[in-house]
């Protein structure tokens, strides 16, 4: 004898609605060590140790994610960045 069961399933989806990108610095050969760390303190807020860490992925990986969030707050921070002379985008 077969029975037929039938399972109800409720599933709740939360839509995430904050999108976060990334601020990519790539390696380039015009830009010292000490002004990728000091804008990178100066823009992203990092910590010397963070900058110091990204200027060095950055150098020997050819590119490092400096700053996630939402885009509005990117833009400002990767125009600045751009304005130091680094080379960066929103990706």
């Amino acid at each position: 004898m077969s029975t037929k069961v039938k399972v109800r399933e409720r599933v709740s989806l939360k839509e995430s609605r904050t999108i976060n990108n990334e601020i990519i610095v790539y390696n380039d050969d015009v830009n010292t060590f000490e002004h990728v760390i000091e804008t990178l303190i100066r823009v992203c807020n990092h910590t010397p140790e963070q900058a110091e860490q990204c200027s060095i992925i950055v150098h020997y990986r050819g590119k490092c994610t400096v700053k996630t969030d939402i885009l509005e707050k990117l833009k400002p921070q990767c125009s600045q960045l751009l304005d130091a002379g680094l080379s960066a985008e929103i990706v």
